[in-house]
Order: structure tokens, then C-alpha cells, then sequence
């Protein structure tokens, strides 16, 4: 994804990798080490149920074996996103695109060899039953929370660190940032050219999460943001970015820009955005919290 610019403004800071991705935390103060640990521990028991990289999560096990498997209580605020942004997308935003993706390289093993045909992604309650309660599959289905999974884990650790006393922080996983009472000002990376940024927003409270088709791409124009309908990448939006309370709805709306005109998303959800075409024309919302540098 673009970067959303290095934080740098708070006393302490905190590097690691998780979830393939680099995380960045800036607190006022350093926290104890404990928080630390709770937060790595969070991170872990998330992995351990969506990721489709390692073969003990739920999620794996589901794409092996069909049969029913209860999902944690985190499954629900994911399972109403990806409703409201696949029907808003027309069935091309979904959950159960992770055999799409595998078809077209990008699977567990990283072989980024596609098959012969793209794979479009089951319909919802095709073979595939996944609500409140739980995940019900009849036969083995992927399921990749990509779309919106990272600004929800990111709004996850931001609640623990509220949990445990610490109102004023920066959470940057990977381009995808919450913050909490920080003024910031963030560069919105320029998908053909890293060293350029094509605008700033401003934000003190809130998320800002972005999605580019040059952060994942292999092979002959194949890139992470897929149509689910077909299997196939997004040719026509490169970068998307979104402003949002959550980071759950700016990354789930982030993806579906690349899949459904702002307007309607507007029409569901309260947000600002930014969004790049392939041949450099950009789009943004008026209520943009910030500038944007070329047209």
C-alpha cells in the first residue's frame, strides 16, 4: 500500500513485523513492557484465525476440510462490513476470494505462478455460510480478509492501548494508521513514483488506509485487488486512500473504491477519499481533509 508517511512526532516508537507487514506505534511515553506483550498477543490470536499463510489458522482449516468452525466475536463487525461493501460493489468486494487468489499466484507458499484461468470467488451461501455465529462451509472455500482486515486488526490494538490508559498514540501498519489525538499530516505516496506524494490530509482523531496495485504484483499486470465476480485484477483505479473513524471502514472502503463509485459507497458510509486512475487522473472528495497535488 502507499505509505502514509512515518509518524515521528511522539517520545516513544516501537518497529516490528507482523502479519506481512512493517507496524510503527508512537506513544507520548513508553509503555510498559507488559502492553507490549498484549499487544503482540492480540496480534497472534488474530493471525491465528484469518491468516490463509499458515496452516493451523481457522482459516486454512476451513480451506482443507469443509464443516463448521465458530469464529471469534471480532468474525461480526468483519462479516457486516463485507455484506454492506458486497452488495454496494455488486457482488465484486467479498471475503471468499482466497482460492481466486491462489489461482492467479498469490498463494500460502508465495509461488506467484497463475493457472491457465482465473477463479471467480463463490457467491455468498454458495457452498459457504459465514454470519455472527460462525463459519459453515460444504465444501473447502479460502477465505481472505485482506480488504479490510489490517485496519481492523489496527483498530484492535488501538483499543487495547486505550484499554490500558494511553489516549494519545499513532498505530502505522504498513499505510494503514489510526490515530488518536496527534495532529499528523499524511503523504499520500504516488503509486507509479514512491518518492513523490500526490497530496496530504490532515487528521487527529481517526483512520486514514490506502491500497495501490503496485504493493502486490507479480507476473503480467497481476496485482491483490481482484474483481470477485471474475477472478481477475482491477485495471482501471491504482491507489485508493480513505478517511474514516475506524480503520475497519477506511480499509474496507479503501478496497472498494477500486470496485464501485464513491457516490455509492456515500451513499452507505461517512468517509473522505482520494483515488488514482491508470492514466494519472485523480479523483477526491470534497470534504477532503487536506490538498491534493495534481488533477
Amino acid at each position: 500500500m502507499p505509505s502514509a508517511g512515518a509518524p515521528g512526532i511522539l517520545a516513544a516508537q516501537r518497529e516490528f513485523e507482523a502479519i506481512g507487514t512493517i507496524w510503527r506505534i508512537d506513544t507520548e511515553a513508553e509503555p510498559d513492557p507488559e502492553v507490549w506483550r498484549r499487544l503482540d498477543d492480540r496480534i497472534e490470536r488474530f493471525d491465528a484465525t484469518w491468516s490463509r499463510f499458515r496452516s493451523d489458522s481457522i482459516v486454512s482449516l476451513a480451506a482443507r476440510m469443509p464443516g463448521s468452525y465458530a469464529l471469534p466475536e471480532e468474525s461480526g463487525p468483519l462479516y457486516a462490513l463485507y455484506r454492506r461493501l458486497g452488495e454496494v460493489t455488486g457482488g465484486a468486494m467479498s471475503p471468499f476470494v482466497g482460492d481466486s487468489l491462489a489461482q492467479l499466484g498469490y498463494d500460502p507458499e508465495y509461488g506467484f505462478q497463475p493457472a491457465e484461468r482465473p477463479l471467480a470467488a463463490p457467491d455468498w451461501g454458495d457452498g459457504v455460510h459465514w454470519d455472527e455465529r460462525g463459519l459453515v462451509t460444504e465444501r473447502p472455500v479460502t477465505l481472505d480478509i485482506g480488504a479490510a482486515g489490517k485496519g481492523y486488526l489496527v483498530d484492535l490494538l488501538a483499543q487495547q492501548l486505550r484499554d490500558e490508559g494511553i489516549e494519545r498514540f499513532v498505530i502505522d501498519a504498513g499505510g494503514d494508521m489510526v490515530v488518536r489525538n496527534q495532529a499528523l499530516r499524511v503523504g499520500l505516496e504516488h503509486p507509479f513514483d514512491p518518492a513523490l506524494a500526490i497530496g496530504i490530509v490532515e487528521i487527529s482523531s481517526g483512520a486514514v488506509c490506502a491500497s495501490a496495485s503496485n504493493r502486490r504484483t507479480w507476473g503480467d499486470g497481476l496485482h491483490h485487488v481482484i474483481d470477485a465476480r471474475t477472478g481477475l485484477p482491477v485495471e482501471t483505479v491504482v491507489a485508493t486512500w480513505a478517511i474514516a473513524d475506524s480503520g475497519l471502514l477506511a480499509d474496507g472502503i479503501a478496497t472498494a473504491l477500486f470496485l464501485a463509485e464513491p457516490a455509492d459507497i456515500l451513499a452507505l458510509f461517512d468517509f473522505s477519499y482520494v483515488r488514482m486512475f491508470s492514466d494519472g487522473r485523480v479523483q477526491y472528495s470534497e470534504d477532503l481533509p487536506g490538498e491534493v497535488f495534481t488533477r
